[in-house]
């Protein structure tokens, strides 16, 4: 007989649902102590269900849920915070973050330091600060707390710390080597803007280019030929 597990009351964020069955839901919530579970929360779609408006995206909850293999079951859900409200690019850019750890977090996963970030980050966009800085932080992190961090502050090949007047060919999976110039073939990036993602630092419009350049590209290496449904959203939008 399966032993179960009961976990009470733990930090969690809803990070996708769909429907289930004729009144249920899979939920994907992603957790501060548990990391990315699949949870069954039987008759949350009725009309008559308490917990159907707490679980709503980007707010701050509280689970508790029984597990005795890969999908848990809901007992409770509470509010820990009100709920965040976005619209336009912001509310693309939290939709992305959420598609990022559902589509590269494997389950069962804790990850404390990346689900602060996140909490953080949303607070961020809360009170009104630029999405792009935000972005590349959390991208940066997230691939660091993948183990595909990336190398910022020396050449891949000798060692060297980077500069800030020079350029680098940036080589997605080992890091940057010197280039002749800024018109050299290859993944071009000046040292600078590779020292101020590395301190996280990028106060500048060159800054913030490179670096979204950067770690979109070093996501794609993992997130493989489908693409993301944020990024498709936000185009269209944009398009009209």
């Amino acid at each position: 007989m399966a032993v179960i597990s009961r976990i009470q009351l733990v930090p969690a964020y809803l990070l996708h649902q769909r429907p289930y069955r004729e009144s249920s839901a899979l939920l994907e919530m992603f957790t501060a102590s548990h990391g990315r579970v699949a949870l069954v929360a039987r008759g949350v779609r009725s009309p008559r269900s308490r917990r159907r408006g707490e679980l709503q995206p980007f707010r701050a909850l509280r689970l508790s849920w029984n597990a005795r293999s890969e999908l848990g079951t809901l007992t409770a859900v509470e509010a820990d915070g009100t709920p965040l409200s976005f619209k336009g690019t912001v509310l693309y850019s939290a939709f992305y973050m959420n598609e990022l750890l559902l589509r590269l977090l494997a389950r069962h996963d804790p990850h404390p330091g990346l689900y602060m970030l996140y909490q953080a980050s949303l607070q961020n966009f809360a009170h009104g600060l630029d999405v792009e800085p935000v972005l590349r932080l959390f991208e940066k992190r997230l691939l660091q707390e993948l183990g595909y961090g990336l190398l910022l502050d020396c050449e891949a090949e000798t060692g060297e710390p980077v500069q800030l007047e020079r350029y680098y060919d940036y080589q997605l999976e080992s890091g940057p080597v010197v280039a002749e110039g800024k018109s050299a073939q290859g993944f071009i990036f000046k040292g600078a803007s590779l020292i101020a993602l590395d301190q996280e630092t990028m106060t500048t419009a060159e800054a913030l280019r490179d670096a979204k350049r950067l770690t979109r590209a070093a996501l794609n290496l993992y997130l493989g030929n489908k693409p993301l449904k944020s990024r498709e959203l936000f185009r269209s939008a944009i398009s009209k």
